[in-house]
């Protein structure tokens, strides 16, 4: 049976606008309505207090605090939002989080648009989804720890690991998260002590060994 979302209302976020169109379509093709487009995390937040709509879809690597971050604070506020996490990673570490922070569902961009649309219906009926292609990767993550030297991290180290790896300041990832610079700083020094490097360059090395960020 085809999957329909016939009723239901969706704001999507992602920081290209080609990209959130392809969603809308689909999405509204399907039968939902569309109430609203964010192209970064924040805004992402806003348009979902101003909506509340039955589903948000969102992609994990975006401008500003990006996806996860953004989903962390917006269940802080709104337990109930119910949220499709997308990405065009293949690693495990940003789907774990991304469930374990308290997204119902999480899928590849690799995914069929009828994956998709199944996905976007069984996360906003409030069920779990998870893109069958990652299960067995997941799995196999939880026997192996040593799959990923950023599994060490804490979720806020993590988080802003991901950020510095991209060559971002510590000023500016302090701005981001709203954190002090010191506090950044603190992060930081966790950070190379846990992966054992010495400056920003090794963390982009290691971020985009882990397949956290493109090259």
């Amino acid at each position: 049976m085809t999957p329909t979302l016939s009723g239901l209302r969706i704001v999507v976020t992602d920081d290209h606008a080609v990209v959130r169109m392809g969603f809308r379509l689909l999405l509204e093709g399907a039968g939902g309505s569309v109430v609203g487009e964010a192209e970064s995390g924040e805004t992402a937040i806003a348009a979902w207090s101003e909506h509340r709509p039955d589903l948000l879809v969102m992609d994990v690597s975006m401008p500003g605090i990006g996806g996860l971050a953004a989903l962390e604070r917006l269940l802080a506020r709104h337990p109930e939002a119910r949220v499709l996490m997308l990405s065009a990673h293949e690693d495990v570490q940003i789907p774990s989080r991304a469930l374990r922070a308290g997204a119902l569902g999480y899928l590849g961009k690799h995914a069929s648009p009828d994956e998709f649309i199944r996905a976007a219906q069984t996360v906003a009926s409030g069920k779990r989804y998870l893109d069958a292609a990652l299960a067995p990767q997941l799995a196999m993550a939880q026997l192996d720890g040593s799959t990923d030297p950023s599994r060490s991290l804490t979720d806020k180290e993590f988080a802003v690991f991901l950020q510095l790896a991209q060559g971002r300041s510590v000023a500016d990832v302090a701005a981001r998260f709203h954190l002090s610079p010191s506090t950044v700083g603190t992060h930081l020094y966790h950070i190379k002590q846990k992966l054992n490097a010495g400056n920003a360059a090794e963390l982009a090395l290691i971020a985009v060994r882990a397949g956290l960020i493109e090259v």
